[in-house]
């Protein structure tokens, strides 16, 4: 037994009789394996349901599909990753495109996925309601988050397509309802990339100031036609539905027909069935408006003119209760007759005592009497002895006293020096004058001397003067030398 073992197990391999092929290599049975898979594979497509869905840093995406009895792995680059219609997630059914390979590193085989799909419409719903109940989670959907919207906004910005028939829709119905500014953010509304274009353009309207170029809507309005589910899943995308929710300005979400529903309508402030009838939303129509103005305005006039006639009946009503104003003044004209009757008999008294009064003090004015009185006056003055001493003493002391003040007067007098040859200046009005500025400002002054004044005029300065006084000298000299020359 065990010689037959030891005949059959060999510690190294040789090659024994009918091998016609030596040994392959782990790398070469894997190369010819891939080449294998490679060629009867070429090019697939696969459904399966996604699952441990992961996106590495450098933008590749790893996942794996499976059913209920296999499970393959997947991979996608991330130049095809970053072109994905929708944001992948596990439990979604997909439908992939691609090619079958191997991956010797780790002995399987996978798919190299070019284009992935959603497999229907069921597989989109599910990803919907999926997506739906995480941002709900978040509270972007809550009532408490939405703001009101305006009664009649002055700048209205709207995000849609600049082509279709939405936009025209929307211009006309605000013509015919009340004329409002405008701003259109043009977007693409489906196909790849359509998604960041919408948010971007949210954004763009939230963000911009109140001093800006572009004027801050008052309103925005996101807007789509009507389409299938696929066709609206642009407005379905994370990226969207954030911004509808996080936009600072009241924002009305009209995607679709009415019965079409996106998580965008859930996010707005205000959902419109359709494009129009967010046009309606927006703002009052203005015919409507005026006509109630006018109406108001009748009914404010009317109860101004009802209270008016009821405070007229009121006050014609205590009219009729007032006593006549002749009936008010009679008591008291009777009592100014009483009183002037009164006051003439008082004036009467007062006159005839004061003549009383006169004739008694007239009596006691008799030239007699004041005759009486002077002489009398004069008797006790000329009894009046008193000493000249005590009345010239006073009168020479005032005498000395009036005499120094004279003195210091005339020491202090502006016209004492002019006794000793010298002149005083002044303007014409009498002001003092004493420095070459006034006098130039001046122009013409008086010149006050000891037998009288002379009136005189400021022309030059000293230096120009004494250079006139120059040329007046030479000007005299020379009719001198004309003479002597004459005479000799």
């Amino acid at each position: 037994m065990d010689d037959s073992l030891s005949l059959d197990a060999k510690l190294l391999a040789e090659s024994g009789q009918g091998d016609n092929a030596p040994p392959l290599s782990v790398s070469e049975i894997s190369s010819s394996l891939k080449r294998v898979v490679e060629d009867r594979f070429g090019y697939v497509r696969i459904r399966g349901e996604i699952s441990g869905f992961k996106r590495a840093a450098s933008g590749h995406v790893y996942l794996a599909l499976k059913d209920d009895k296999a499970v393959l792995d997947g991979v996608m680059w991330k130049g095809n990753a970053g072109r994905l219609p929708f944001q992948p997630e596990d439990g979604i059914e997909v439908v992939v495109s691609g090619k079958l390979t191997t991956y010797p590193g780790r002995s399987k085989y996978q798919i190299v996925i070019d284009k992935m799909e959603l497999a229907g419409e069921g597989a989109l719903m599910a990803l919907f309601e999926k997506l739906k109940a995480k941002l709900r989670g978040e509270g972007l959907f809550d009532q408490d988050r939405k703001k009101a919207i305006p009664f009649l906004p002055k700048t209205i910005g709207i995000v849609t397509s600049p082509t279709g028939a939405v936009i025209r829709d929307i211009l006309h119905r605000l013509a015919d309802r009340c004329p409002s500014h405008v701003i259109v953010w043009p977007v693409l509304v489906q196909g790849d990339g359509a998604a960041k274009k919408i948010a971007a353009a949210i954004n763009g309207f939230s963000n911009l100031g109140e001093n800006d170029v572009v004027a801050r809507p008052d309103l925005v309005i996101v807007a789509r036609g009507g389409g299938s589910i696929e066709d609206l899943w642009s407005f379905n995308e994370e990226v969207v539905v954030r911004a509808v929710a996080d936009c600072s300005i009241p924002i009305i979400s009209a995607v679709g027909h009415e019965t079409d529903t996106t998580l965008c309508d859930f996010a707005a402030d205000l959902r419109a069935p359709t494009p129009t009838a967010a046009a309606e939303m927006a703002v009052p129509v203005r015919a409507e408006w005026l006509a109630t103005l006018s109406e108001s305005k009748a009914r404010m006039g009317r109860s101004v003119q009802r209270n008016l006639t009821t405070a007229q009946e009121r006050l014609e009503a205590q009219r009729r209760l007032m006593p006549a104003l002749t009936d008010l003044l009679r008591p008291h004209q009777q009592r100014v007759d009483e009183l002037s009757e009164q006051m003439k008999y008082a004036m009467s008294q007062n006159v005839a005592q004061a003549r009383n009064r006169f004739s008694t003090s007239a009596g006691a004015l008799r030239p007699s009497i004041l005759q009486q009185r002077l002489t009398r006056a004069q008797e006790r003055l000329e009894r009046l002895d008193l000493p000249v001493a005590l009345i010239q003493r006073p009168l020479d002391d005032a005498r000395q006293r009036l005499d120094a003040l004279w003195r210091l007067a005339q020491q202090v007098s502006p016209d004492g020096p002019l006794k000793r040859g010298y002149a005083r200046v002044s303007s014409l009005d009498g002001d003092f004058i004493g420095s070459r500025k006034s006098a130039a400002k001046a122009g013409h002054v008086k010149l006050h001397f000891q037998d009288g004044e002379i009136g005189a005029e400021v022309t030059e300065s000293r230096s120009v003067a004494k250079k006139s006084m120059q040329s007046s000298s030479k000007r005299i000299k020379k009719p001198l030398d004309d003479r002597q020359r004459d005479l000799f």
